[in-house]
């Protein structure tokens, strides 16, 4: 055995041997963070930029600026572009400022350099999110919120409507139990001479209920109409046309802003899909520019 000393030699053991383990660790952390603080830093002049191109293509006008689908795709591609340019400086300047590693294979030396890319990027990533998570939070929303405003204006305007005629009402709007007292004191012949607040209080709670179970009932609507005509003077043949046109109406507008929603959402999603690509896409970015400026690193 080569390790079992001769006869009066002194033993030499494994332990003994000395080590063939570098001191240092194979993460280059001063260039690790270096890169990282430069791929943070072009990431939030970029992101202000696009910001700043974004929030100039689009309008609070109808028919005007782009849409959102359009400002979908320009953010994604703006979203490529400076992942592309950050992580590529970042991963670079790792590549570059870290120590030569004396004493290995070509190939250990390529991994370590991706390996130092990718912390690069990882921390950039952890660091700017948290700096830039309010900031993309208030963009996001305020477009949602812009893209949906002008389908939802008309939705809002009866929610506002439906509000003060319940503050007209004694506020019996927010009782879910008054729709149905409603029904217990209807009479076939409603009162020309009751009061409009209590009339107006009536309609917009059988609306508000139509809208919460998809359609106002045949008795809610000769209801409706018999309340026109008392009201208005109007035939129960015209009331009853007037009330089919507010009903389709309100359908509409229900219709348009459960839309502007779902675009809004659409939107979202998509951006989500397209952010982490990107990210993808960074991080290779970032392994592939480590590499290049370690090996450059080496070779001057």
């Amino acid at each position: 055995m080569p390790d079992t000393p001769m006869p009066g030699q002194v033993g030499v053991y494994a332990e003994d041997r000395p080590s063939l383990e570098a001191a240092s660790s194979g993460v280059a952390w001063a260039a690790v963070l270096g890169g990282a603080v430069a791929a943070i830093s072009l990431t939030l002049v970029l992101v202000a930029l696009g910001s700043g191109l974004g929030l100039s293509s689009v309008s609070p006008w109808p028919n005007s600026g782009a849409s959102v689908t359009t400002f979908t795709i320009m953010t994604a591609i703006w979203l490529i572009i400076t992942q592309w340019l950050a992580s590529g400086a970042g991963g670079y300047l790792t590549g570059r400022l870290r120590t030569k590693w004396a004493g290995l294979h070509t190939h250990e030396v390529f991994f370590r350099d991706t390996a130092n890319g990718l912390l690069a990027w990882a921390v950039a990533t952890v660091i700017g999110a948290a700096v830039l998570a309010s900031a993309a939070s208030s963009v996001l929303s305020g477009t949602a919120h812009m893209a949906a405003g002008v389908a939802a204006g008309a939705a809002a305007g009866a929610g506002q409507a439906a509000t003060q005629a319940a503050g007209q009402s004694g506020g019996q709007m927010g009782d879910p139990t008054a729709y149905f007292v409603d029904g217990l004191f209807r009479t076939d012949h409603p009162a020309a001479n009751a009061s409009d607040a209590d009339v107006r209080g009536q309609s917009t709670r059988i609306l508000l209920n139509g809208m919460q179970n998809g359609d106002v009932s045949a008795p809610d609507k000769a209801y409706l109409a018999q309340l026109v005509a008392a009201r208005t003077g109007l035939s129960q043949a015209d009331a009853e046309k007037r009330v089919d046109d507010v009903i389709a109406q309100e359908k509409a507008a229900e219709a348009k802003a459960r839309q502007a929603a779902d675009t809004a959402r659409k939107a979202a999603a998509n951006l989500s899909i397209f952010t982490a690509l990107s990210m993808v896409i960074g991080a290779f970015i970032a392994c592939a520019a480590a590499a290049l400026g370690g090996r450059l690193r080496d070779e001057y």
